[in-house]
């Protein structure tokens, strides 16, 4: 699949709202497709999708929305994964979107759900990109988010490298030029604020106290909410989130199929590029 030429210049653009400026990639035409990045060193919408948006553009009228915090739209205060969530109905909102198909990588997979669940009208198909659900089997915190925490409680050159190969089962991904580039993004003074929030060592353990002092439900509990279509989609050698995870969403979620891709880690919409886009639009377009 080639897709469509898109370019970073060309596809930029920005929308104002009542907390501040979001900012978004745009390209295509036909129903609308909200992409939703995830968390992570240097992450942006565009380094997640970039790849992918010629090829989703032919087919809808695609948005990679850039969450408030992590170093491109506008910074709000909160914790990242509610404040995505809620950026998603500012977005569509301001847009004049009334309802949208979404896909979600990883933290992205996890906003789409919380909207889903919150908004069930909002959300008319989900397809999440590892990221959904408990670890049943696996240890947790797992090994990528153990390697986030040692890059939150002090940023190196090296930690960023030992966490990009743990994203991948093919490390000849992780280039020098894409080092680089997460690394100067990951110097962003709000991209390392949000990344020392969500997994800090500090705050990582502060979360799980509130968490358990609350007595709320954690947010998977409640994916018998999600009333919309779901594919769940995960690389088999996934480090970051481990393959036991989609189990309990795959069973909860009443719509919910999974799709598990061989010899791929983490970042299923790149490392399994061609056959993650196939299934995908196999998917939206029924």
């Amino acid at each position: 699949m080639a897709g469509m030429d898109v370019t970073y210049e060309g596809t930029r653009r920005e929308i104002a709202t009542d907390k501040g400026v979001l900012r978004y990639h745009e390209a295509g035409q036909g129903p609308p497709l909200l992409l939703l990045h995830g968390s992570g060193i240097g992450v942006s919408g565009w380094r997640n999708y970039r790849e992918n948006l010629g090829v989703f553009a032919e087919h809808f009228h695609c948005y990679i929305l850039e969450f408030p915090g992590f170093g491109v739209s506008d910074p709000v205060g909160g914790h990242p994964v509610a404040t995505a969530a809620s950026s998603v109905i500012r977005f569509m909102d301001a847009l004049g979107i009334e309802s949208a198909a979404m896909i979600g990588n990883s933290m992205g997979g996890v906003v789409g759900v919380n909207v889903a669940i919150r908004h069930p009208d909002r959300v008319s198909g989900l397809v999440t990109i590892g990221g959904v659900g408990p670890n049943i089997f696996s240890q947790h915190p797992s090994e990528g988010t153990r390697l986030l925490q040692e890059f939150a409680d002090g940023p190196s050159r090296d930690k960023l490298v030992r966490w990009l190969e743990c994203m991948v089962y093919d490390r000849d991904l992780v280039t020098e030029e894409r080092i680089e580039e997460r690394w100067q993004a990951a110097n962003d003074p709000e991209s390392r604020k949000t990344l020392a929030a969500m997994y800090g060592s500090a705050a990582f353990a502060a979360q799980q106290q509130a968490m358990a002092a609350s007595g709320a439900p954690p947010y998977w509990s409640m994916l018998d909410k999600v009333r919309c279509p779901t594919l769940l989609t995960w690389g088999r050698d996934d480090r970051q989130c481990p393959p036991d995870m989609p189990l309990l969403p795959m069973r909860l979620i009443p719509q919910a199929e999974l799709h598990i891709f061989p010899n791929c880690g983490h970042w299923v919409m790149i490392e399994a590029k061609q056959a993650f886009e196939r299934v995908t639009l196999d998917f939206l377009l029924r």
